[in-house]
């Protein structure tokens, strides 16, 4: 019998030290993002579906401006627009997130399961604690940054934890958890805790991952899982177990144009991204210059939203016509104010009106001199202009200059213009239509001390965009989503 412990204490060692190795060798982590239209039983028009996305993309973008909110909150988008990843923790079964860099928390709806006026969302993927979760003490300093990072001591006391303890820093214990905390979002919210378990992102599994569980939501019930650059983010805790996981990220979102038979395919997210040296090469003149896959651009720090990947961008052209972006978006000033957030949680670039307005204008000197205005579709999809299509279509090439010197994007046609039928209901004529894919964000003066505007996951799609922490960049490469996962997993 001793013989037999001695054994399995040896074999568990083994296991324990195989383990360690998978998580921290320096290979990179392959995993599925799905898309809610390849899942959703949905039969809303393309038309409904553009419209809801606006509006949520609207509602993301103007939270991100109210005072009274101190710490960016998770905002889940409506089916069409958003991008999901399965996760599990412990011993509960796999669950479906929001993936999103605009926020730093991971929060999942768990049984029992309460959501308030659901009823026109998409059903939740719902877990259950497992007997290995434990809650996280009041004295964590995860306590301190779920609370929009409130002093351990007013937590502690919030719990009950007696006084000579506090003093002392003795309430790290599970008698005194992190108490409940409430989040507020422009159309709902949720009260969750914290908890720790194992984290199961297959094939590996971290220890002591904390994570939020929500019983009560109103309008949310979908979990999200926050890859923004807080400490509670799942690149941030990958990080403390495995450094190279934690240090960059990347991920390609196979292009859909809210049709459903179009991502069928997984989109790749890559966990510990690795760029070789070849890729960030420029030769010196055009003769010897190597191949240059990715285009990078610096990441600002943001005094009052850390947790955010703010750029910065230096204007906008439209054919060849170069608009130069206003100051505020070409930095973060003092307050928290400025610059552009790269967002896979949010569907459409949102601008500052002026120049929103300086883009459209030269956009519609172009395109509205050979095609007519469709005026009556405007109200109804949420976007302008919209212009009805005839056999020939001239669209001008829209290019984004980010800072750094050969930082320019330019967006394949799709990623700015949308093309759809109208008229699929019957009650009109059916004619082709086709919509700039960008939304007016509002007057610079009602985004001060916010984001001057957002990069959304619609203009990121057939890229692969590159989260670069240990460099502190964020990247750009042309891709094939749709094929790119066979190539990573061929390769």
């Amino acid at each position: 019998m001793k013989t037999c412990c001695i054994f399995f204490l040896y074999l568990a060692i083994i296991l324990q030290h195989c383990f360690y190795f998978s998580v921290s060798s320096s290979s990179p982590l392959l995993l599925p993002l799905s898309h809610s239209l390849s899942t959703s039983k949905h039969s809303s028009s393309p038309l409904h579906l553009l419209k809801s996305s606006s509006s949520r993309s609207s509602e993301r973008f103007r939270r991100h401006h109210q005072k009274r909110q101190q710490r960016q909150l998770p905002l889940p988008l409506s089916s069409g627009s958003d991008y999901l990843l399965s996760l599990s923790v412990g011993s509960s079964s796999s669950v479906s997130l929001y993936l999103d860099t605009g926020s730093d928390l991971v929060w999942f709806p768990c049984r029992p399961f309460t959501c308030i006026l659901c009823e026109s969302k998409p059903p939740p993927s719902l877990t259950s604690l497992s007997s290995s979760a434990s809650t996280v003490p009041c004295s964590s300093p995860s306590c301190s940054a779920a609370h929009s990072s409130l002093p351990s001591s007013d937590l502690c006391a919030i719990s009950n934890c007696p006084l000579d303890l506090i003093e002392t820093g003795e309430c790290n214990n599970s008698s005194y958890p992190c108490p409940p905390f409430y989040y507020a979002y422009g159309d709902g919210s949720l009260v969750a805790r914290l908890f720790s378990d194992s984290l199961s992102l297959p094939p590996v599994s971290v220890a002591n991952f904390t994570f939020s569980c929500a019983h009560t939501t109103l309008a949310e019930p979908i979990g999200v899982a926050g890859f923004g650059r807080g400490r509670l983010s799942v690149p941030a805790q990958l990080a403390s177990f495995a450094p190279h996981l934690g240090n960059s990220f990347s991920y390609c979102l196979v292009s859909h144009s809210f049709d459903s038979e179009r991502v069928r395919r997984p989109s790749p997210l890559i966990l510990g991204r690795f760029v070789e040296e070849k890729e960030k090469r420029v030769g010196a003149d055009d003769d010897h210059k190597e191949k240059v896959e990715f285009v990078y651009t610096e990441l600002l720090d943001n005094p009052k939203h850390p947790y955010f990947y703010s750029v910065s961008l230096q204007g906008i052209s439209v054919g060849k016509q170069n608009i130069p972006a206003p100051a505020m978006l070409r930095r973060v000033d003092r307050n928290g104010g400025g610059g552009v957030v790269v967002d896979s949680g949010t569907t459409f670039t949102m601008l500052p009106a002026k120049f929103y307005n300086s883009v459209v204008e030269e956009f519609d000197s172009r395109v509205g001199r050979v095609h007519e205005r469709a005026d009556r579709v405007e109200p109804s999809s949420g976007m302008s202009p919209c212009y009805y299509l005839n056999q020939t279509v001239r669209i001008p090439a829209l290019v984004l200059h980010f800072a750094g010197n050969g930082s320019s994007v330019t967006l394949p046609r799709r990623n700015y213009f949308y093309e759809f039928m109208d008229g699929e209901d019957g009650k009109q004529e059916k004619r082709k239509v086709g919509c700039l894919m960008l939304m007016n964000g509002g007057d610079e003066s009602e985004l001060r001390g916010g984001t001057g505007a957002i990069l959304g996951n619609y203009q990121q799609q057939g890229f692969e965009v590159v989260y670069d922490l240990l460099n502190r960049r964020v990247g750009f490469a042309k891709r094939k989503c749709a094929s790119y996962w066979d190539t990573l997993n061929q390769s």
